[in-house]
Formats: C-alpha cells, structure tokens, sequence
C-alpha cells in the first residue's frame, strides 16, 4: 500500500544563524523522504545550491521507481525483470501512460490505433528528401519530430492528446527508418499492417520495398525487449528536459524534440555508441581486454572504460542482467558480431573480479550489452541513440502526462548563484 504524500510526514528544522525555519518532510511511498525548500526564499531569502539537480527532487511522479544501492527498478510498481519478455512494448507504454497494464481488448485497440497512425505527412517526407544524407540520425529526428508540430495544432483536450500520441508512437519509428534509408540513399519500405511494432520496424528498416517482410522473430523479440528497458528511467536528463520544456505548456511534440536533442549527448543516449567503439577498438587495436583494462586504470592514461558504471546504480544495473542473455539469442540469429560479444564477456568477468572496478561500483549498465545487440541487428553506430529515443518515447509521453494533470503543475523556472561583476558604470567611447 503506498503512503500519501499528500501531507507532510513530519517537518525539518533548518537553523540559519539566529533564525530557526521549519520545512514540511514528505515521505514517498518507497520511504524515500524528501525537505520542501519551497518557502525557504520567501521565509529568509535564501536559496539552495545544487548544481546538476543531483540532489533536487523537481516533481512528484508515480510512474518509475529506481533504487539504484540494490539494483531495484521498477515501472508503475511493477519489477522490470518480470515485464521484461513477458510484456510487449506497446503493454509497457500502456502501462507508463495510464498506469495499469491493458487488458487484452485495450491492447488490441491500442495496437489497432498504432498501425492505422503508420504514415508521415508529406511535408515532412519533403523535408526529410532534403536533409544532407550525412547529416548525423539525431539531428534530423529532432527536426522532424518538433516539424510535426505544423501538422497538428497543439493537443488540449483528452481526445486530442490521446490521438497526438498515438500519432507520435506510430511515427516514431517511421521517421526513424526513413532517415536510415535516406542515408543510405536507398527507396523507403513501407510498413506492414500484419507485424508487431518491433517486426515492422525491422522491416522498414532492412526489407525489400514491394516483397514480403522477411524478419527473424528472434531479431523482432531482442529489439522489443530492448526497448521495454529503455522505456522510462526517472528523471534523469532528458526526462527532465521534456518536463522542464512542457511546463511553459508548449506542444506535446516540441517537448518531445527537446528530449530527443537532451537524449543526443555522449554522457546520456550515446553511451551506447560509445561502448561499440571501445570493443571495436579493442578487436581491431589487436590488445586484449586485460591490456585495455590497465591501461583504463592508469591514471596517466586518457583510456576511459565505457559501458561500466551509473550515475543512480552502485550495484549491478538490473538490465544489463537482462540483455547478457538476450545477447546469445541475437548472435545465434544472425551468427555475426561474436568476436564484440567475446570481448565483452571477458571485460565483464575481468572487472567483476577486480577490486579497482568492484570498488569504485563499476559494474556493466545497459548500455554496455545494448550496442552489441544494436550491432548484431544491424542498426548503424551512429544510429543507437535513435533507438534509445524510440524506446524511452512512452517513458516521455507519461512524464509529461503526469507533470500536466498536477496540482503542483507550475513552469520551471530554477534559481542561480550569481557570480558577476556587481553594477559598474558604462565607460565613456
């Protein structure tokens, strides 16, 4: 049963010089607590300090929970280990965005809505024709997904937004098939009405255009997964940046864009890219991983270990534990990229021993098996972090559900240290 937080559990005194202010103490329904500095400013005109918002809690939501000490996550209360391969992703958005897992005529619905959203409007088509074939896959999702913006006005109503979500779930993958063929300087296949999500879009992505899909179930079945492990992951930055953007209370899908564009840095969704690169410079540099691991613990060294760590987990990070397996069956489907998977298994057991890497909780996170899978299905390195935007779009989507339906719904406006010069006079010319 989970406790209210509606009603301070108790309250914090913070003794400032002679002053003494008390603080409302809230207890969340995992016991996590957490001090309102709402009125501090207003009582003693004092703010707080923290960069990067590691220690800030800027919402209340309901929607995952992540304890990162025991390795703990979990969407709507639901443990990821038991959803994960037993739940589509299409049930895993269902749950994030109304909170229950659908029923069978709810999912059949839903899925019906999906397949009959599949198609872009032509301007965006038009626009995606005449984007440079080099440019990099997340700099043209991000355009094309706040492009779509002209094409809707902006959803208020229930009806609305449910609609516009559907729209931007079907999409999705959509935009991002086409931005591979249009890279690739091949013809756009169209989707196939008969598969699941994840078949479909493999077969956007690699099949023939006019022939029957030809897509492996075991391919379909690892990339589904993948994306129910990304689907929501707290507030971290990108999640953040869809909240922190709708709160002006600006279209759902230039919300979207902003996460799309928040998702695309190196030390958030192309970490996985990341990992790619070090095993293939591992394979290709002709060292082994036991050489490439001293030479990342060197601290005169600029070898850095990717793939290892996280910024909430201290201990092994649950879906890394979920993808190790996933990865035999994606290789045996297509019986390539073993040579990374051999590099990665050794990485793993070699700091898994190691009291450098065990120590410092550098165990293997998501993205350090997800690349190889990315690899193996074929999606090009610089495309992983497009991936990573299709599975964590529900994940978005109920954030921004949830932050708009709040009492405490307001725009964000943080606070600052100010560190400038103070008021000097303009020299005369």
């Amino acid at each position: 049963m989970s406790r209210s937080t509606t009603s301070p559990a108790s309250t914090a005194e913070l003794h400032i010089h002679d002053q003494t202010v008390e603080l409302p103490l809230y207890e969340g329904s995992e016991g996590e607590r957490a001090i309102d500095i709402g009125a501090l400013r207003g009582s003693t005109g004092l703010i707080t300090l923290d960069p990067g918002y590691v220690n800030t809690g800027a919402c209340r939501s309901a929607i995952t929970f992540i304890d990162g000490e025991r390795g703990v996550l979990r969407y709507r209360g639901y443990p990821i280990e038991e959803l994960a391969g037993r739940r589509s992703f299409l049930e895993v958005a269902w749950l994030l965005m109304e909170g229950e897992l659908p029923s069978a005529e709810e999912l059949a619905l839903f899925e019906t809505h999906v397949r009959d959203a599949s198609s872009l409007p032509a301007g965006v088509e038009a626009m995606l024709a005449a984007t440079p074939r080099g440019a990099h896959p997340m700099s043209t999702l991000g355009s094309l997904v706040g492009a779509l913006c002209a094409y809707r006005p902006a959803p208020e109503d229930p009806a609305e937004v449910r609609a516009a979500v559907v729209d931007l779930i079907a999409q999705l993958p959509i935009l991002i098939a086409r931005i591979h063929r249009h890279r690739e300087g091949l013809e756009a296949v169209e989707p196939d009405q008969e598969l699941d999500y994840a078949a479909n879009f493999l077969h956007m992505m690699f099949g023939t255009p006019g022939e029957e899909p030809q897509v492996d179930p075991r391919s379909a079945a690892a990339l589904d997964l993948l994306l129910v492990l990304h689907a929501d992951h707290e507030q971290n930055c990108s999640t953040s940046t869809v909240r922190l953007v709708g709160s002006s209370k600006t279209h759902l899908f230039a919300s979207i864009a902003a996460g799309v564009f928040a998702l695309w840095g190196p030390l958030h969704g192309g970490a996985n890219q990341a990992v790619i690169e070090m095993l293939e410079e591992i394979e290709q540099g002709g060292e082994s991983p036991a050489e490439f691991l001293a030479r990342a613990k060197d601290k005169n060294d600029t070898t850095r270990l990717m793939g290892f760590g996280h910024r909430v987990y201290k201990s092994y990070d649950p879906r890394a534990r979920i993808l190790k397996g996933a990865c035999e069956e994606v290789l045996a489907a297509h019986g390539a990229g073993s040579a990374l998977l051999d590099i990665a298994r050794e990485l793993e057991e070699i700091t898994l021993e190691d009291d450098y890497f065990v120590s410092r909780n550098l165990y293997p996170n998501v993205d350090f098996y997800s690349g190889v899978i990315y690899k193996a299905l074929g999606i090009p390195t610089d495309a992983f972090t497009a991936m990573f935007a299709l599975g964590r779009l529900p994940g978005w989507i109920a954030q921004w559900y949830e932050m708009r339906g709040s009492d405490e719904f307001r725009i964000g406006r943080p606070r600052q240290l100010y560190t400038g010069p103070t008021q000097r006079l303009v020299p005369d010319a």
